[in-house]
Parts: structure tokens; C-alpha cells; sequence
């Protein structure tokens, strides 16, 4: 039975596109822009805030070359309020302190930023259950690369444990690192489940510790 589990965040662990949704009207409102709905800005989650400020960009017909000054007021405004909206799924407290109790050692790895990411969990007093965050700025590189969740596990044990994520980049990213992937359902998916390679779907964290101590979780 695996011993380390690595967690994505947004969508995940906590349900943060109302913050994140705030953070992109406000950085719009300062350029003289129109707001953008719910359903748009949380499909552009999941690649990082330079991504997500392209799309916003490319929805709002913005030209490139203000890309450096949009990026700076998401930053900027995000950073202020990276949780006031966002909050933990139901369960995840529970599940989390049973993974704790049981031996686990747990991670975060996301596209977030990390000092947002270390915030929002201080905030949110999650960051009591977790021996490292792997953020979007942490390597060169972002997930879908393998490299950062690596590094999650590299902190955590000798050994890849189990993924925990909600999207096509978490499920791509599992599956470049070779390591087994639970893939929640109730997050920012746009992909049909079954389309996505996962060895475990629920779509409550009650679930998720019955299954993993009923199950070997090992790489591949």
C-alpha cells in the first residue's frame, strides 16, 4: 500500500475558481475590459496563471502586447485575495486527517504559484497535513511536465506513491510519471472520465481513504 500521496490543488483538495474568477474581472476592470463569467474563467484553469491570462486575453480580443502588464495586476490582485471565496471540498479535512492518522505522507503539487498555493492553505489551515508543496514557479518547468510531481515524491519517500488530481493535466502529468492516478470528478475536468487514464474516479473525498487502504497503489 502506497505511503505517499501527492495532491493537485485547485480543483482538488479546494474550489477556487470564485477567487480566481474575482482576481481576472478586477485585472480586466483596470485594463478597461469587460468582465468574463464563471463557467469561461474556470475553464481556463489548470495550466498556470501566464496561461490563463493568454486565454483571458485571447477571449477579450487583448493585444499580445499587454500581456506583461495583465500578467502583473493578476499577480498582484490574485496574491491580495487568494482565498476569501475559495474553500476545502467536503470531506477533504476528513480525509486528509484519516490519511495522517493511517501513516501517509502527504504532498501538494500544482500550477499555482506557490506562494498563493502556501497561502491559501495557511488560510484554509490544510497546510497542517502536508511535508512539501511543489508550485508552478518551484522548477523550470510545470505539469504537465513530470518533473515537479517528482520532486513532490522525492521529498516525501524513496518511492512514487499515488496522484491525487481533477484534470486532463493532472491525469497526463500521472501518467508521463508513470505513477498510479485518482482522478476527482466534481473539479474542473472538461474530458469525459473514461477518456482520461486513472486507476480510481469518486466524486467524494469520503471515499478516497477506504479505497486506497483497500488497494495495493503502486507505479505504472
Amino acid at each position: 500500500m502506497t505511503k505517499t500521496i501527492v495532491f493537485d490543488l485547485d480543483g482538488t483538495l479546494v474550489h477556487s475558481a470564485p477567487d480566481i474568477h474575482a482576481a481576472v474581472n478586477r485585472m480586466l476592470a483596470d485594463c478597461g475590459e469587460a468582465p468574463l463569467d464563471m463557467p469561461t474563467v474556470t475553464g481556463f484553469v489548470g495550466n498556470g496563471i501566464p496561461n490563463l491570462v493568454r486565454l483571458v486575453m485571447q477571449a477579450r480580443d487583448i493585444p499580445a502586447d499587454a500581456e506583461p502588464r495583465m500578467m502583473q495586476l493578476m499577480v498582484d490582485h490574485y496574491t491580495a485575495h487568494p482565498a476569501d471565496l475559495t474553500r476545502p471540498y467536503p470531506g477533504v479535512v476528513d480525509a486528509l486527517t484519516a490519511f495522517r492518522a493511517a501513516g501517509h505522507r502527504l504532498g501538494v503539487c500544482t500550477n499555482k504559484l506557490h506562494a498563493p498555493s502556501v497561502d491559501i492553505l495557511d488560510q484554509l489551515d490544510l497546510a497542517r497535513f502536508f511535508d512539501v508543496v511543489i508550485g508552478g514557479d518551484s522548477l523550470p518547468v510545470k505539469k504537465p511536465d513530470p518533473a515537479p510531481l517528482y520532486a513532490a515524491f522525492e521529498a516525501l519517500a524513496p518511492e512514487p506513491g499515488l496522484y491525487v488530481g481533477d484534470s486532463e493535466v493532472d491525469a497526463a502529468t500521472a501518467e508521463n510519471a508513470g505513477v498510479s492516478f485518482a482522478l476527482f470528478t466534481r473539479g474542473y475536468r472538461k474530458t469525459p472520465v473514461e477518456a482520461l487514464r486513472h486507476h480510481f474516479a469518486f466524486d467524494a473525498f469520503d471515499d478516497l481513504p477506504a479505497w486506497v487502504a483497500q488497494n495495493a497503489v503502486s507505479a505504472g
